[in-house]
This record gives structure tokens, sequence and C-alpha cells, in this order.
């Protein structure tokens, strides 16, 4: 009873460990062995295997256990999982996560108000975020939908050079709302963040160029 539960426990991943079997923890006859440098040099008795990887002092790592015999290469493991760490850690820092940022107006908005809020949308587009436009109706101004039809077509067409109508407008209860996407995709976005923020650090830290001199007189005959 006690081994049906603790396999059902593996089964759920309780566990179930990710790392492979290195060194004196592989238990099996004899192995697939690929050399330090990716070369095969072919099926080997596990002790000469380890061995081998004694005298090149490196480990031996299970990378196939599946394989008949499992396959098993020579490398230098703490220097493999710290490598691998360090690109998986790259590419979370590089991932590009889809945002949906929301921005709602009403019908009648007076001009300031709808600068200062295409001026969020223009920001948001940079980034390669999408945008929910929303506007919000009330009162009679539900009878008037065709005002915040025509607000979502000008802002659409105001920022048409950073994003596009991804969604046309639609009504929703009181609200009529639009999707807009960005032309750029989030990682180009965040690349040319960077860059300029790395363009902005080096302008800061540059040295001011010195000021040219006039230009010295032609000497006399």
């Amino acid at each position: 009873m006690a081994v049906r539960q603790a396999a059902a426990w593996c089964y759920r991943g309780g566990s179930i460990s990710a790392e492979p079997r290195i060194n004196d923890r592989i238990r099996v006859p004899e192995v697939r062995l690929v050399g330090p440098s990716g070369e095969q040099v072919g099926i080997v008795p596990l002790a000469k295997a380890l061995e081998l990887a004694q005298e090149y002092d490196l480990d031996l790592v299970e990378v196939a256990a599946n394989a008949r015999p499992p396959v098993c290469k020579l490398m230098d493991y703490g220097k493999f999982k710290y490598e691998s760490a360090m690109k998986a850690r790259e590419a979370r820092k590089n991932q590009a996560h889809t945002v949906i940022k929301e921005m709602k107006l009403r019908p009648k908005i007076d001009p300031h108000d709808y600068d200062t809020k295409k001026g969020h949308v223009v920001r948001f587009l940079k980034q390669g975020d999408k945008v929910k436009i929303t506007i919000m109706f009330r009162g009679r101004e539900q009878s008037r939908p065709e005002l915040g039809y025509r607000l979502l077509q000008r802002l659409a067409e105001d920022v048409q050079d950073l994003g596009f109508v991804e969604s046309n407008p639609k009504q929703d209860g009181r609200n009529m709302i639009m999707v807009l996407g960005p032309h750029k995709k989030k990682t180009e976005a965040m690349a040319e963040a960077r860059e300029a923020q790395a363009a902005r650090k080096a302008e800061r830290q540059g040295v001011p160029a010195e000021q040219e001199q006039p230009a010295e007189e032609p000497a006399e005959a």
C-alpha cells in the first residue's frame, strides 16, 4: 500500500526531480558515451565511462535516460547548470508579454482632454502594447452612438502611424469599445527602448567636444 501511495505521489509530480543522474547515481551496466566535444565514443561499460570522466576531470551526465542503453556525456556539470541558468534568466528578461492597456473617453470630450488621452495611447503603442479604447455613454448620450463612433475613428486616424484597428468599434451595453494593436512587436519596442536608454547614458557620460579654434591668419609674405 505504501509503495502504491508513493508511486501515485510521484505520478502527480510530487517527488520527481528534473535533475539528470550523474556519476555514481547512474545505475546501468553500460552506456552510450558522448565525449566532451560531442564526439561519439560508443557503447562502453559504466565503469569505463566513470574512469574516463575521472581522467578528464569531468562529470558523467545521463542526457537520455530512456535510450537503450542510456546516453551519457562527459561535461563539467556545474558549469553547464550555471550557463543554463544564465540563458533562462536572459530569456525571461527578454520575454515579451502582450499587455492590453485601457483608455476611457467620453463622447463629448474637450480638446485638451482628448490630446492628453491620445498622448497616453501613443505611448502605449510605442511600447508595443495593445490599447482598448472605451467610450462611456451616459443619459441621453446613449441615443447618439454615432458620436462615439466618430471619436474612435478620429483617434484611429490620429495614431495610424503607430497602430491599427485590431477590433472594430462595437456597442457593449452603455459603452462602445475598439481595440488598437501596435505596428511594432513588443520585442522590437523593448529593444529600441534599451538602445535609447544606452544612448542617453553614453551621452551623459561623454566628454563635451572642444570648442572649435579660430583659423590662423595667413602669414604675411
